[in-house]
């Protein structure tokens, strides 16, 4: 890991204000349940939660775009809800964090994507998802491609963000990517296992390594095993760089000119590694719009992860916090964590 000194942190930090990122992919409402254990049901050997209160936050890529907007960053988010209770309580939550939901569009035939999360004493019990995985209508794949179209000259990065549910369509991918190529502008990528491999020529992409080794087939256990497949990927990929997390192992940054950087981990508590992956990705690419190298860009990611994941539930990383962390002034040490 890069050391970042105070005063080039604090210049690095500075650069991400007003930065315009574009966030491309499946939003989703998380929901939360949160109660505590008073007994096992006698109906089956599982726990009964009491349910104090719930709460309710913007999940999926307008997670991604809530840390674009605590980093200093102005999110443009671009994807699709359905025409129910659900979708109608994620705009009303964009409007509460002043999000434009002009890349929003309404779909009457699919369902918008929940995660409910059920956590007594701030552990999960339980998740429940509610979706479709299918991909979006060819309408609103042309929406989105429109749109951004218009706005591309005002933007600074766009983050390709894949959950499988469907807004990143395999005929849209190309298009996002030869878009951002065309104007220069900064893409980077958070993947899931289908389209792996359509996410060519983009400035960075972000798996962690069950994603790694499920679509390659094989296992990645220590840092030989990471380099090969490290190397593999930016060149069946033909990226800029790739960031594979490890999980407790920590980060590995692979650049095209053959530099490999392993970002090491750190001891520390760790309460959720719910969002972190969005962090990580939102992070890195606001860090490369401000003018961080790959290394410094990777270095406040990992750290930005670790912030988020000393938190129960789904939170963006707050800048503060950031710079407090990478400099030693928070109560916890970092440590990458998988998402």
């Amino acid at each position: 890991m890069v050391e970042i000194t105070e005063a080039r942190l604090s210049e690095l930090l500075k650069k991400l204000d007003g930065k315009r990122i574009a966030v491309v992919g499946d939003v989703m409402l998380d929901r939360y349940l949160w109660g505590s254990v008073v007994r096992i049901s006698p109906e089956a050997p599982v726990p009964v939660v009491e349910i104090g209160s719930e709460s309710a936050r913007l999940g999926g890529a307008a997670n991604v775009a809530s840390n674009i907007k605590s980093l200093g960053g102005k999110p443009l988010l671009f994807s699709v809800v359905g025409d129910d209770d659900h979708g109608r309580k994620f705009l009303e939550l964009m409007e509460e964090a002043r999000f434009s939901a002009s890349g929003i569009f309404i779909d009457r035939d699919r369902p918008t994507t929940v995660k409910t999360r059920v956590i007594a004493h701030d552990q999960h019990v339980v998740r429940v998802d509610r979706e479709t995985k299918q991909e979006i209508a060819p309408m609103h794949q042309k929406k989105i491609l429109e749109l951004l179209q218009k706005e591309i000259d005002s933007i600074d990065a766009i983050i390709l963000e894949d959950y499988n549910k469907g807004a990143l369509a395999k005929e849209l991918i190309p298009q996002l990517i030869a878009l951002a190529c065309a104007h220069d502008k900064i893409i980077t990528v958070d993947p899931k296992f289908d389209n792996f491999f359509e996410f060519r020529r983009v400035t960075s992409f972000k798996p962690n390594r069950k994603e790694v080794e499920e679509v390659l087939g094989v296992r990645v256990t220590d840092d030989a095993s990471v380099e090969r497949v490290g190397r593999i990927l930016v060149d069946r990929l033909q990226a800029k760089s790739v960031l594979l997390t490890r999980g407790e192992e920590g980060m590995s940054l692979f650049e095209e000119d053959g530099t490999v950087t392993h970002v090491a981990t750190r001891a520390r508590r760790i309460a959720d590694v719910s969002g972190a992956g969005d962090t990580v990705i939102s992070t890195l690419t606001i860090s490369l719009t401000g003018g961080a190298t790959f290394m410094e860009a990777a270095t406040l990611a990992n750290y930005a992860g670790a912030v988020v994941c000393g938190e129960v539930g789904i939170v963006p990383v707050e800048r503060d916090a950031l710079f407090r962390s990478v400099l030693g002034r928070s109560d916890h040490t970092p440590q990458p964590c998988d998402d």
